[in-house]
């Protein structure tokens, strides 16, 4: 194990609801809640100041509205988070070749093996770089945790929220973990916290006192050893740069149950479509076809076919998921459907083209078929569908976002990333002069391609909080202080 803290951990605050207050004045110091909207969607991200009233990631939507119901609610821009993360992203490989993303917002560096840290106060130095190039880049603010290993790392990060930085220095961690609740350590989720809870084990200081063998007793002998290990500190987890890709899928939630068949069967055709674009996106192929079905009871059915190689065909995989959902009943309703690829290559077998039904006259026809189609069902002005927070342009105010449609209506506040908070109008659904539009970057680039800085960028380095040991340091600190 290193012995200097030079394994970065970075975690975007609060992200797509940061994105989303960035992207729009009105909604900066307020409550906003990212996610579906439905009757049965979920909270994808929530803002520090919608924490307040408990609001919280993987909530259903309608028990957040209960709880915050002045917040803003609003349909996620994952187009624009991508955009936004991959910036950051390549902040991150600048710093070092060995960076390991754990989602859109998150990723592990080894500062080390990119030569820009060596001891604390070079990792420090590299942290707060970091931070204040993620604002001048983004304007939007990051966590940063640096520790001797991955896991300590993270939890600094934890530590550091909102918009800060914590250093844990070798030789501190024990006395710093021994007081944490066990929930901290990775893999402890709710089950396995209660299954110590009735042991009597509730603090990471009381897993060592256990030992070994009476953790090996209660959680087997993988979870057990693998937890000791990390509740004295032990991490010898690399950062990994590349993550193989296991699968492609996707799936979709609906609002109201699907019982007829024949809507159920176009539903899987749509989502094998969508499942195929995502493997040439990323040039990839696969082997095995799987069907999720989630019926009106929550039960859930996985269904798969393997077949002689590995494909990207569309009417292969079309007419695979057309046979896993014959094995399925749907009687009483479907609330969820999926499809994915797994068993993944970057090669396609050919000769598995045979397996479509009919001849293919072009490799391109049957997406280009489908796209055809979609085209001509384009829906009219009146069918158009205005979701929450989406960008509009019209003819006469210009860009703006929807704050909410219905009979008939769609409501909007015209403002800018740079402008003040701006004036709401409300117009018909089929208004010719309102049209939808793309995001408009949070941060205008210079002249030479970077980033300009939304206000002053502090870099000052605070006190100790009071909360912390005296060997764990931090620096920044925004308004809120929840954490994720």
């Amino acid at each position: 194990m290193r012995t200097a803290p030079t394994i970065l951990h970075l975690d975007m605050d609060a992200f797509f609801a940061s994105v989303e207050q960035a992207s729009k004045p009105s909604l900066r110091g307020k409550a906003v809640v990212v996610g579906g909207l439905g009757p049965r969607g979920v909270v994808a991200t929530a803002s520090y100041e919608a924490r307040v009233f408990g609001v919280h990631s993987a909530m259903p939507m309608g028990q957040a509205r209960r709880l915050a119901p002045n917040a803003a609610y609003l349909v996620p821009r994952f187009t624009l988070y991508k955009t936004i993360s991959e910036r950051v992203m390549e902040l991150l490989r600048a710093l070092s070749p060995l960076v390991e993303p754990l989602s859109l917002d998150e990723a592990f560096v080894d500062l080390e093996a990119g030569g820009v840290a060596w001891d604390e106060p070079s990792a420090r130095l590299a942290g707060v770089k970091l931070r204040a190039d993620i604002r001048a880049v983004t304007g939007l603010t990051g966590s940063v945790g640096l520790a001797a290993s991955k896991m300590l790392a993270k939890i600094a990060s934890e530590e550091a929220k909102p918009d800060g930085l914590v250093v844990i220095e070798p030789g501190t961690e024990r006395a710093m973990l021994g007081p944490m609740s066990v929930r901290t350590l990775p893999g402890v989720g709710p089950a396995t916290g209660d299954h110590l809870r009735r042991a009597g084990i509730t603090t990471v200081e009381e897993i060592v006192e256990a030992g070994e063998d009476e953790l090996v007793r209660l959680l087997g002998k993988a979870h057990g050893h693998g937890l000791y290990a990390m509740a004295l500190a032990r991490d010898d987890r690399p950062v990994v740069a590349e993550r193989e890709t296991k699968s492609v899928s996707v799936e979709d939630t609906y609002d109201v149950d699907i019982h007829d068949r024949t809507r159920v069967g176009l539903e899987v055709q749509r989502l094998a479509e969508r499942c195929v674009r995502r493997l040439r996106g990323a040039g990839l192929s696969g082997r095995t076809i799987v069907l999720k079905v989630r019926r009106y009871d929550f039960s859930t059915l996985t269904r798969s076919e393997t077949l002689r190689g590995p494909t990207d065909d569309p009417a292969v995989i079309r007419e695979a998921a057309a046979r896993l959902l014959d094995s399925v009943d749907t009687t009483g309703g479907v609330r969820l459907l999926g499809v994915g690829v797994s068993g993944l290559a970057d090669y396609t077998q050919e000769d598995l083209f045979a397996q479509a039904a009919g001849e293919r006259a072009v490799a391109e026809g049957p997406v280009e078929e489908h796209a055809a189609a979609a085209a001509e069902e384009q829906p009219s002005l009146a069918e158009r569908r205005w979701p929450a927070g989406h960008d509009v342009r019209h003819a006469e105010f210009g860009h703006g976002w929807v704050q909410g449609s219905g009979l008939g209506r769609v409501t909007v506040r015209f403002e800018t990333p740079d402008s003040e908070p701006g004036r709401v109008r409300t117009f018909r659904v089929d208004d010719p002069d309102l049209e939808a539009a793309d995001p408009l970057p949070l941060v205008l680039r210079g002249p030479d391609g970077g980033g300009g800085v939304p206000g002053a960028v502090s870099q000052a380095v605070s006190s100790v909080p009071a909360s912390l040991p005296k060997s764990w340091s931090g620096s920044g600190g925004g308004a809120a202080t929840s954490r994720p």
